[in-house]
């Protein structure tokens, strides 16, 4: 998952790891940035979780999304919030596609698995 909030501060962190945790098991390591609020937001959510804050440890997920920002930098109006939300998830399902980590149903058609897996097209298709 990709936390985007105007601000790093303890609410949008908060809410970014009990969404996540919703939709999956917690994880016994959580790497991030050295941003303040992370470590007391992870002590509240995920005690157990180790915190790894190295200097190069997010290198794997800044190399991922590298496509990504080679895609949004000549693009213009992403300065909305709900646009890089939006980018954001749009790129996370291409990702999980590639990488066949999709859990889309194989029995439905394909527009209900693409409108189930990522809802901002739905108002498109």
């Amino acid at each position: 998952d990709v936390l985007v909030a105007e601000k790093r501060d303890l609410a949008p962190a908060r809410r970014f790891f009990t969404s996540a945790l919703r939709h999956s098991t917690a994880p016994p390591e959580v790497s991030t940035d050295r941003a303040p609020a992370y470590p007391r937001v992870l002590d509240e959510v995920l005690p157990a979780a180790c915190h790894v804050m190295q200097k190069y440890a997010t290198n794997p997920i800044k190399t991922d999304h590298g496509r990504l920002k080679t895609r949004l930098r000549p693009m213009r109006g992403r300065t909305r919030l709900q646009s890089a939300r939006v980018i954001s998830a749009g790129h996370a399902f291409i990702q999980n596609i590639r990488r066949s980590h999709d859990e889309l149903g194989v029995e439905e058609p394909t527009t209900p698995q693409v409108m189930t897996a990522f809802t901002e097209p739905t108002l498109t298709i």
